[in-house]
């Protein structure tokens, strides 16, 4: 949600006993069934503590967020309109800027094709940019659907929220000492460097548009395999994009609203909210630290600086510490067992990546989450599609992460895994390697011999299959050339050829790629004047080779005309 719109709105008549009866009466009524699991909703009525459990795994760092509920009276779509269908007019509440709303439905429609299974309806993701941003401040966005200004929470400094030291040196948030949420949907820097996407094709991820933001949250709400029309799924879903009960009761309100219909409003024109769940008395937050070379804060008045107090009465002895978790015992990541990590493009990596959390003294911690996550400029993915993937230790203290699936570009990126929760334990990186696809081995799939007099064309086209393995080898680049000599694999300037687009004598072919079945057909063969054996030598990446030999003989003679017979007497 927005550190402040211009000015801290203060909380209203929502903020009355009567708002709070309908707070569960719009959660009663609006979601039945709607009971998430006990073992990741916060008590209800209050906000979830920003323990690690609930930082580490949520898009907003449990930021503050916008309180205001929908209308008691729904809007109803026109009777030749079915739910959630855009309305001509209704409720100003029921309005969300044309930009703000396109991109939602475009995330949406993008995550049907991408993960059909998950069922994101379009307005969930308006329900949660309005109790993030009121709609990126009611659609206050360039035609590109970035943030006319930047839309800042708080900075999680511990004081009233989750402490979050800085992870992005102040990239996204301009803060190099803790962590903000950042734009129209509130991700925190830490978690927009994984869960990132770009929505509007601009090549960038950027939290401040409405369009690369929507399409994040879309991923982020789709992972862990969820199916977002089971109620028990959706809870959870949106549990962990902030861990509070009384954030899921006005999300699933605004949710059930937005079904019932909606209208597009111009940009700019959409209602600001004006109740936030950090209470009437928050201030706007300090203004963000500044990088290196930026002004510094100006020292406090004399008069700001607290009176000494008298001295207080001795204090109740503490309680006992809390025991450690297995998580505070982990002093390092140790790799375990993990193979050589190497794939063609499009194929899923063999080999998996096990990672062993130990003590200071190398005994196993069980029971600990480490995250994997992709790093560098690579297009491959774990299973479903995500660049993040979290596992527990099992109680050998070893994680195993995912199965890797390259993707097409080829080279190097690693895979780094770290501890959930302990970032001052050293993470452990991976080096993966995506190759190009090859092929090992070359076989013609014909065996009629190759033959044309002088001159004419060859009857038969050559067509080759290609084996990785001995599995069918597609998508592999090739060449093929008529060369000089079994011992000179220059093109020869002589013999059989083959024609370019105009016709012209070529002896050299590139920019071949085996289809679906390994196979290559290549284009028809001719013959100039010269007879003799030549031969065609095709290659292809991985180093198969074939060489096919093809005979031109001497042109047929006309046939002479049979003698007469002599006439007899």
């Amino acid at each position: 949600m927005a550190a402040h719109f211009g000015r801290r709105l203060r909380k209203g008549a929502a903020t009355t006993a009567a708002a709070a009866a309908a707070v569960a009466a719009l959660s009663a009524s609006q979601a039945p069934g709607g009971t998430a699991d006990p073992d990741q909703r916060a008590a209800a009525g209050t906000s979830a503590s920003a323990s690690e459990k609930d930082t580490e795994h949520n898009a907003t760092g449990n930021s503050p967020y916008y309180t205001d509920l929908p209308p008691l009276n729904s809007p109803s779509p026109s009777p030749s309109s079915s739910a959630g269908t855009p309305v001509t007019q209704g409720d100003t509440e029921a309005g969300i800027p044309a930009t703000v709303l396109d991109a939602y439905k475009k995330a949406a429609a993008k995550l049907r094709s991408a993960k059909p299974g998950c069922n994101l309806p379009w307005e969930l993701l308006a329900a949660i940019g309005k109790v993030e941003s009121g709609q990126a401040r009611g659609g206050r966005v360039n035609a590109d659907g970035t943030t006319l200004s930047p839309i800042l929470g708080p900075q999680l400094d511990g004081n009233g929220f989750a402490l979050i030291k800085d992870t992005d040196n102040g990239e996204y948030d301009g803060n190099s000492l803790y962590d903000q949420a950042v734009g129209p949907l509130q991700f925190i820097p830490s978690t927009w460097a994984w869960a990132g996407r770009d929505g509007n094709g601009d090549g960038k991820k950027d939290p401040n548009n409405i369009y690369d933001a929507a399409l994040a949250a879309g991923h982020y709400l789709c992972r862990y395999g969820w199916d977002l029309s089971v109620q028990a799924d959706l809870d959870r879903a949106i549990l962990s994009y902030n861990n509070s009960q009384d954030y899921l009761n006005t999300v699933l309100s605004w949710l059930e609203y937005y079904r019932k219909g909606i209208h597009s409003i111009p940009d700019g024109t959409g209602r600001l909210p004006g109740n936030r769940s950090d209470g009437p008395d928050r201030v706007d937050p300090s203004p963000s630290p500044q990088k290196p070379g930026g002004s510094t804060p100006k020292p406090p008045k004399p008069s700001d600086t607290p009176k000494p107090q008298e001295p207080s009465p001795p204090s109740t002895p503490s309680p006992p510490a809390t025991p450690a978790t297995p998580t505070d015992t982990v002093d390092h990541l140790a790799d375990a067992g993990t193979a050589r990590l190497s794939a063609m493009a499009g194929d899923t990596f063999t080999k998996k990546i096990s990672t062993r959390a130990e003590t200071k003294a190398d005994a196993a911690v069980g029971k600990v989450r480490v995250r994997f996550t992709l790093i560098g400029d690579t297009d491959a993915t774990f299973a479903g599609g995500e660049r993040v993937a979290t596992v527990a230790t099992d109680s050998k203290g070893v994680a195993v992460a995912p199965a890797l699936k390259a993707g097409q570009k080829t080279g190097d990126f690693a895979v780094r895994a770290a501890v959930v929760g302990r970032p001052t334990v050293k993470a452990l990186d991976y080096t993966a390697t995506v190759t190009a696809r090859a092929a090992d081995a070359l076989a013609r799939t014909g065996e009629a011999p190759l033959t044309c007099p002088a001159g004419g064309e060859f009857a038969d086209q050559v067509t080759v299959k290609a084996t990785y393995q001995g599995a069918v080898a597609d998508g592999v680049a090739a060449t093929a050339t008529l060369v000089t000599s079994a011992d000179d694999p220059s093109a020869n300037d002589k013999g059989p050829y083959f024609k370019d687009a105009d016709g012209n004598a070529v002896r050299a072919l590139s920019g071949l790629v085996t289809d679906a079945n390994g196979q290559i057909t290549l284009p028809k063969l001719y013959a100039d004047d010269t007879t003799g054996t030549f031969l065609l030598r095709i290659t292809t990446t991985g180093g198969a080779t074939l060489t096919v030999e093809l005979t031109v003989t001497a042109a047929e003679s006309p046939s002479a005309p049979s003698p007469t017979a002599s006439a007899t007497s």
